[in-house]
């Protein structure tokens, strides 16, 4: 049941920011796909003891793989479907809560979690450039030597 209500609020939320960022309306579906597909993966990994940092590569892997699954099958550009797939991931909510303990004086706890919310970010952007790198690789590989 925990799963069911995963995968219904990511797809919601990242289609929603689907609509926020002037997606077109036939890729909102989509939008939604891909937010919903890599949040569950997050959320499958880290509840299994895969930790938040890896949890966010893999999850933010997969949804730059269904994000060029996306753009190539409909002639749309990528990054319609991955930004709002990646919604879900972004470590807003920790950020905050390091900004409130650095406002607190509470330096320790604050920078503890500044560190966790870079550490989540990058791992977001590692997981979307690897993907793109390893399209790459197969699109040169599938054209063959370069001349």
């Amino acid at each position: 049941m925990v799963y069911i209500e995963q995968l219904i609020t990511s797809f919601i939320a990242s289609a929603a920011f689907g609509i926020i960022f002037n997606a077109p309306k036939e890729s909102l579906v989509k939008c939604g796909i891909s937010g919903m597909v890599g949040w569950i993966v997050y959320f499958a990994l880290d509840a299994n003891g895969f930790g938040t940092i890896f949890a966010t590569l893999m999850a933010s892997f997969l949804i730059a793989v269904v994000s060029q699954f996306f753009a190539k099958a409909y002639r749309t550009p990528i990054i319609i479907f991955s930004v709002a797939g990646i919604i879900p991931l972004v470590p807003g909510g920790l950020a905050y809560d390091a900004m409130r303990n650095f406002v607190e004086n509470d330096y320790s706890v604050a920078l503890s979690l500044a560190a966790k919310a870079s550490m989540i970010s990058g791992a977001i952007a590692v997981g979307l450039v690897f993907s793109e790198v390893i399209n790459q690789v197969i699109r040169r590989s599938s054209l063959g030597p370069v001349k």
